[in-house]
């Protein structure tokens, strides 16, 4: 990319408001998303025991159906989503010990809620929609204390997996090209955990979710910011 002083301004300014815009994504419902139902069960893994009282924060929520299982397991949840409508569908909710506010996992998140570190950042079918996705790692690292762990989960991307796509004619349909705000980034287990450890995470634990190894619908990644930076 060009640097930013031999851009002339009126194309800079264009090119910023292009990589700022956020389509709405649409949520008809309170329903969760299809992906729950095989994520749930691995994050569960990850982070358990869940202890009352720890203090989430769900980077792309949605509609906020991963705050309300989290908020019925007894954390206290900030639920953070650039879509307005999901984050309406979220406030219906009406769950206790949780908050939900429209916003960009940008660097200066922590400073707009106001709110102290969490012990958990989730983010869940997200990273792959993301221009910026070392903003979205920076942003989750800041905004956990020492010891803190980020879960998140992306579409798992293996060569098995997409020579059988490629062979079974299904790379056009997963590659989603169509669809305005969909996939932008394919990610492996490899190429995540660059990104987190970049970002200056470490212990980094994957799990395959959903569908048979090798060939999973998701995988879900956990990093841990050191206690001692």
């Amino acid at each position: 990319m060009l640097e930013d002083e031999v851009i002339p301004s009126e194309l800079r300014i264009a090119r910023d408001e292009l990589a700022t815009e956020v389509p709405e994504y649409g949520y008809a419902s309170e329903r969760p998303a299809h992906t729950m139902a095989y994520l749930q069960p691995v994050i569960r893994g990850l982070i358990s025991p869940i202890k009352a009282g720890t203090r989430v924060l769900d980077l792309g929520c949605g509609n906020g159906a991963m705050c309300k299982w989290l908020a019925e397991e007894g954390c206290h949840v900030v639920g953070v989503d650039p879509s307005a409508e999901g984050i309406e569908r979220a406030r219906k909710r009406g769950l206790p010990n949780a908050r939900f506010e429209v916003g960009l996992a940008s660097p200066d998140l922590m400073a707009k809620l106001g709110e102290a570190p969490f012990d958990l950042v989730i983010s869940t079918e997200v990273v792959e929609h993301l221009y910026a996705p070392r903003e979205w790692a920076a942003c989750a690292f800041s905004a956990l204390g020492p010891g803190g762990s980020l879960v998140c989960s992306t579409p798992y991307h293996g060569y098995v997996k997409n020579v059988l796509l490629a062979v079974t004619g299904k790379l056009d349909q997963h590659f989603t090209v169509l669809w305005d705000g969909g996939h932008i980034k394919f990610w492996s287990p490899r190429t995540l955990s660059m990104l987190l450890e970049e970002a200056g995470f470490g212990q980094m634990v994957w799990r395959g979710a959903g569908r048979l190894p090798m060939v999973w619908m998701s995988m879900v990644m956990r990093g841990t910011k050191p206690r001692v930076e």
